[in-house]
């Protein structure tokens, strides 16, 4: 079943990513964008502790 689902999954976003790919590079970049920001804001936490 795994196998079944994780095929699926990937089929989806291949073809996500065909049929708009638009809106796909608009879901990528706000990913990494807030990955950017966690990984800002981990960085000051950190840099801020005695």
């Amino acid at each position: 079943m795994k196998k079944v689902g994780k095929w699926g999954a990937l089929g989806f976003l291949a073809f996500y990513l065909v049929s708009q790919p638009h809106r796909a590079a608009t879901v990528v970049h706000g990913a990494l964008g807030g990955l950017t920001g966690a990984a800002t804001s981990l960085s000051s936490f950190v840099s801020d502790l005695p």
